[in-house]
């Protein structure tokens, strides 16, 4: 629902019967948040008179500045299908601000509302459609998620080799409910992995619509006594799970990304955007791929790309161009995963690009054969460096990078590496079971 009014809200609640409104955030690290408030309250959550003690989030502020304040989005108000009377619940997605008015920076919504402010100066906007995969996996008789597949299925697979697609329907007719447009859902490679796309918007928009999304596929899950985890690599030696980013850009409604002149049909504008993404794309990627097990997916052989390299022909280097061109000329970003966070990852790519294209900058020329069958020095040849290949290499790339550290901003870098080198440690000190099985019995 677009352009919204307080009172269209509030006639909404009062005529469905809606009991209790979530006021839906973001913390530092993605893990969506909220505040449930009684429809008698809606008037004051619609007046940014909610506040709530912003020193319990992860990485907002500390206990002596903690009076935050909850500013609603008025568009982004929805009834959530799966709560039917009488527990009626609907959502607002709400910005944060201090408790003296000014949006507080901490929050990655403002981050990623401060990229395209910047960009609307120069008269640019973004669409984005990402690609959302997730594994479903069986429940033990606790209720605990193990790593029992539901179904044996590949590829576009469907039933009954793939029982998956009943709890798809769903997720998609729940999604249709919210006002998502879906465009296609299927099995994906790996067993257990599926994938549901839904059309592009802009870019704030659709990161608002890949946590709802994720909330989404998660609860349905649950109601079939599934459960849904867009962890990136869940199991060993299967394929796991990506967040593709569909990127474009446009300038008084016409996509500057197309050129008919250029032979593959892109611009001065695309080669650019191209470009800064790559020169930044090392430090992008303790933010598109914020886990220690992110990087257990960016290895070879399975389609996540390691190499950086752009393409129009094929899907193994890290930026791909689709084949459409005109209104839909676009790029794909393909190394983000689904467990970043949809609004920074988004600010630091999107970032990224405009500043290529603001210093002009061209990319290498592209790649068109299999960059995993190249050898070493085949990839030296053609200057394909690599990506990160830990959570400890990204985070050093990231503080290395000063313009993406810049886009952050200060609070949100300080938070953000602090919780994740805390991670790494954690994960680095720990023994695994491989290690068990491994040196015990032989040492």
């Amino acid at each position: 629902m677009k352009n919204l009014t307080k009172a269209d809200i509030l006639k909404y609640v009062k005529e469905n019967d809606i009991r209790f409104i979530r006021l839906q955030f973001t913390d530092i690290l993605g893990t969506l948040k909220n505040v449930a408030i009684t429809a008698t309250q809606l008037e004051k959550a619609l007046n940014n008179e909610c506040m709530f003690d912003g020193s319990s989030i992860e990485g907002f502020v500390r206990i002596e500045e903690s009076d935050m304040k909850l500013y609603p989005d008025l568009n982004s108000f929805v009834q959530f299908p799966w709560r039917i009377a009488p527990d009626t619940v609907a959502r607002l997605i709400c910005d944060v601000y201090k408790h003296d008015g000014t949006p507080f920076d901490g929050s990655p919504r403002q981050v990623l509302k401060n990229v395209l402010d910047d960009a609307a100066k120069d008269g640019f906007t973004f669409n984005v459609g990402p690609e959302c995969e997730f594994f479903l996996f069986r429940k033990d008789e606790d209720g605990k998620p193990t790593l029992k597949t539901f179904d044996s299925a590949g590829y576009f697979d469907m039933g009954p080799v793939d029982p998956g697609e009943d709890v798809r329907r769903d997720i998609v007719l729940t999604l249709e409910k919210m006002g998502f447009e879906i465009e296609a859902s299927h099995h994906e490679c790996a067993r257990g992995q599926h994938e549901i796309d839904f059309k592009y918007g802009d870019a704030l928009t659709t990161a608002d619509r890949v946590i709802t999304f994720k909330l989404a596929v998660k609860t349905i899950a649950n109601n079939h006594g599934l459960h849904a985890t867009f962890m990136p690599k869940p199991i060993f030696g299967i394929a796991g799970s990506g967040m593709h980013l569909n990127l474009s850009m446009s300038k008084d409604g016409v996509n500057v990304f197309y050129d008919e002149k250029n032979k593959v049909g892109l611009s001065k504008t695309a080669y650019s955007f191209i470009a800064g993404i790559m020169e930044h794309i090392k430090g992008i990627t303790a933010i598109t791929n914020p886990l220690v097990n992110s990087y257990k997916r960016l290895v070879p052989e399975f389609e996540a790309p390691v190499y950086i390299a752009w393409s129009a022909q094929n899907r193994s280097p890290l930026i791909r161009v689709p084949a459409a061109r005109g209104k839909g000329t676009r790029i794909e970003l393909r190394s983000a995963d689904p467990s970043a966070n949809p609004y920074l990852a988004l600010a630091v790519t999107i970032a990224a690009g405009l500043d290529g294209v603001r210093r002009g900058l061209v990319p290498p020329p592209a790649v068109d054969g299999n960059i995993y069958s190249m050898t070493a020095a085949q990839r030296k040849k053609h200057h394909i460096g690599s990506l990160p290949a830990s959570l400890e290499e990204a985070l050093d790339e990231l503080q290395k990078d000063k313009f993406v550290c810049n886009v952050l901003g200060p609070h949100v870098l300080e938070k953000y590496v602090e919780a994740k080198k805390l991670e790494w440690l954690e994960y680095k000190t720990r023994v695994s079971q491989w290690e068990i099985d491994r040196y015990l019995s032989k040492y």
